[in-house]
């Protein structure tokens, strides 16, 4: 082999490790959960997680927890087993990913209880950017003002009633980097008395967010129909 002829190959190969380099560094994104609502199942976020596949997503850095009943969406609050999977989920996925961040979104009651999760973990600082939809951050109307609200456990101490402990708990914490809200004036679960918003701000917009984004849809098509925004939104 010729020195010339040498020296090319060598060239090439110090190009290919170059290249394979900048390509695993490029592959290389946050892991990802996706907390589902009350009484819901992980497979409701299938249009986001299809979506995070097309773009290049590993399988293996989604996590979707399965939590609480789903016979009994009443039975469920924000502390306990419920707690438990999504805490699991977000320890997994920190281990999992490959920048030693991760992004979170949550759906519905799944917004509260992964910011829960955060603060309670201490690994705000660790999250790059949570993605709230449809969430009651606020609380809802339909659970009452605490202490006097509609005696459930989702309403309750640990639950969604206006100005409970669990809300209070959590009102102006930051529990990411980039904070964004997804939210519908026509949202079923949220506005289900014909009133949105808590103290003048829409219930499902979260303290210290980058931006909010309102949908003309209801409670379950802010989850469904906004996959490539949710997307866009961690990228």
């Amino acid at each position: 082999m010729t020195k010339r002829l040498m020296s090319a190959v060598a060239l090439l190969s110090v190009f290919a490790v170059v290249g394979g380099a900048a390509s695993a560094e490029a592959a290389c994104q946050d892991a990802v959960v996706l907390v589902h609502g009350n009484a819901g199942k992980p497979a409701d976020f299938d249009n986001t997680y299809n979506e995070l596949l097309r773009r290049g997503y590993a399988a293996g850095d989604i996590f979707r927890p399965n939590w609480g009943s789903k016979t009994c969406a009443a039975c469920n609050d924000h502390d306990g087993s419920e707690l438990v999977a999504v805490k699991d989920a977000i320890n997994q996925a920190l281990a999992r990913s490959c920048t030693g961040k991760i992004d979170v979104i949550g759906h519905s009651m799944g917004v509260t209880l992964s910011i829960k999760s955060i603060l309670d973990l201490g690994v705000a600082g660790r999250v790059d950017a949570f993605v709230g939809i449809a969430g009651a951050y606020r609380g809802l109307w339909s659970c009452g003002t605490y202490p006097y609200n509609v005696v459930t456990s989702t309403c309750g101490y640990h639950g969604l009633s206006i100005s409970s402990p669990l809300l209070k708990g959590i009102a102006g914490k930051r529990m990411a980097s980039r904070i964004y809200s997804i939210k519908s004036n026509s949202d079923q679960i949220v506005c289900s008395t014909l009133v949105c918003t808590v103290n003048g701000v829409h219930s499902s917009s979260i303290d210290n967010e980058n931006a909010s984004y309102t949908y003309n849809t209801g409670h379950f098509g802010l989850l469904t129909d906004t996959a490539t925004r949710q997307a866009d939104l961690i990228q």
